[in-house]
């Protein structure tokens, strides 16, 4: 690192290697590290929104064509200590910006400050500014015009405690600025964490990737860059670095061939994005135009309901409003049940995912998570939420002894089988053989079937309507004082008294006593309670 900045030449700056930070969103830090070492650059530190990397200008251009997920590329100039406004000021005044700016171009300060010695950070940024000119104007006669326009030459200040740096930001505008979204819409989300979600379900163009709800078409238009292999700085025509002074041309040109080499010139898979807004379909359709991505992308106006879901396994992301910018939380709760049953009833075999800021409604989905992603939206905490959605039931084939107990708890709970009789009596599920009155006693515990729902025993069910019988609670182990009779055929259960006496099989008592087929069971009458006037 430059503690101690010498003047140098031109060919210096362009040609050393420097640290180079380059920042991104919270959250985005490993995918934008995976980019960084799959361009060939190494990586010194990752922090919670920033990776540091090393290269000359050569690699910063590499970076801002081929980062989607990086923000700002910053190539240190100098780091020193200052304790005061003053000594910051002294500092960059000895830097050769001779060397670095125009004295007659333009020049955008900006600065992070976290320093006990100054309340507003725009203080900073004028001590660095009065430095800069100051400098070019003792050695030129004239100085470089400055604002807040970053569409020039731009100079970061980082400033925590006593430490500071001098970075050249060769990006200028961040880099999530792609040039292509021109109809945004209404709360559109940002091209740099697009890609990052894009990243996340590791979607590369095999397979369908389907976005309904797509909006502006920021999370197709990134898949299809991604699939295309496309850099997504071709797409711009304007970088911080190209207002520096010894800006070489050639050698920008060479970078943009090497970037173009690498990229596909087709999509294996398919993109299909649909939203019911006819407006958005048509803004998306002319984002993914000017992204020059438009023939690779499928638009359709209709529900997300509608969306056609191609057979091949894929992937399908969405990003529905979260309630705190485009709508109310409780209007939005059935929206979240409708994706959940979309992932169920359209989409078996592919993997879903819902990006939102808002957990509440996200367990609306009604579906278990397999992965959650935390990313940020701006300074809204998000999750990107992954379902996999299984075609039919993933569960296991039983054993022969674990068979035998799965019928037996289903027979005691609902199927019963047609060839026997049974009865309920305190709990157990009582099966009496054609041939005998022996009775053998099967637990009648709840089951649940594979969509969650408690199956009920047929105690549970008489309890519920007609409640137990002191005698039933009352009566000596193994005497039967009262029964809950079943017909197989029966639609509703009947009740019969049978005295302790009676032998006989239970076939026999349901052949002479149950209800018949058609008939349904008495309804229970209800006592009218009246209401008593007092006397006056």
């Amino acid at each position: 690192m430059l503690k101690n900045m010498e003047p140098e030449t031109t060919t210096s700056m362009w040609m050393e290697k420097r640290r180079i930070l380059v920042t991104c969103s919270k959250g985005t830090a490993p995918y934008l590290q995976q980019e960084i070492l799959a361009l060939g650059l190494p990586v010194h530190e990752e922090s919670e929104a920033a990776v540091e990397t090393e290269g000359a200008m050569e690699e910063a251009m590499l970076l801002n064509l081929s980062l989607r997920t990086g923000q700002r590329v910053l190539l240190l100039l100098h780091e020193g200590q200052a304790k005061t406004p003053g000594d910051l000021y002294d500092g960059v005044i000895n830097l050769p910006w001779e060397d670095i700016l125009h004295e007659d171009g333009y020049v955008c300060i900006t600065s992070s400050v976290d320093t006990p010695e100054i309340r507003d950070p725009r203080y900073a940024n004028l001590k660095v500014k009065d430095a800069i000119v100051d400098r070019l104007r003792n050695l030129f006669r004239c100085r470089p015009d400055s604002g807040s326009d970053r569409t020039g030459a731009v100079v970061h200040v980082y400033w925590k405690d006593d430490l500071y740096r001098i970075f050249a930001d060769t990006s200028g505008e961040p880099l999530s600025r792609r040039g292509y979204r021109k109809i945004p819409l209404i709360a559109p989300m940002q091209e740099t964490l697009a890609a990052a979600v894009i990243m996340a379900t590791g979607w590369t163009g095999d397979g369908p990737l389907i976005n309904p709800m797509c909006g502006s078409g920021t999370l197709a238009i990134e898949a299809a860059l991604i699939a295309r292999r496309r850099a997504p700085g071709l797409l711009r025509d304007n970088f911080g670095f190209l207002h520096l002074k010894g800006f070489d041309d050639d050698l920008w040109q060479q970078v943009r061939l090497k970037v173009r080499k690498g990229e596909r010139k087709d999509i294996p898979g398919r993109i299909i994005a649909t939203d019911i807004s006819l407006d958005a379909v048509r803004a998306a359709g002319v984002n993914a135009g000017r992204a020059k991505m438009g023939r690779y992308i499928q638009f359709r106006q209709c529900p997300f309901e509608n969306t056609s879901i191609p057979g091949e396994k894929g992937i399908v992301v969405m990003n529905p409003p979260y309630g705190q910018r485009l709508g109310e939380e409780a209007d939005l709760a059935g929206l979240y049940k409708g994706i959940g049953d979309f992932f169920k009833e359209r989409c078996e075999g592919y993997r879903g995912y819902v990006f939102t800021a808002n957990l509440d409604l996200a367990k609306k989905v009604g579906l278990r998570t397999s992965r959650r992603v935390i990313l940020y939206n701006g300074e809204l905490e998000s999750r990107l939420l992954e379902y996999e959605i299984y075609e039919g039931s993933r569960k296991q084939p039983l054993n022969e002894e674990e068979r035998r107990s799965e019928d037996g708890e289903h027979l005691a709970a609902s199927n019963f089988a047609p060839g026997a009789d049974h009865t309920v009596v305190r709990g157990h599920a009582k099966i009496a053989s054609v041939t005998g009155d022996r009775f053998e006693s099967v637990p009648t515990a709840s089951i649940k079937t594979r969509n969650n729902k408690i199956k009920k025993s047929p105690e549970t069910i008489n309890n519920s309507r007609f409640g137990k019988t002191n005698r039933e609670w009352n009566r000596e182990p193994g005497k039967i004082q009262s029964r809950r009779i079943i017909h197989p055929k029966e639609t509703s259960p009947g009740f019969k008294a049978i005295p302790d006496e009676m032998p006989g099989l239970v076939r026999d008592i349901i052949a002479a006593d149950a209800l018949p087929e058609k008939e349904s069971a008495p309804e229970r009458r209800v006592p009218v309670r009246r209401r008593v006037i007092p006397k006056k």
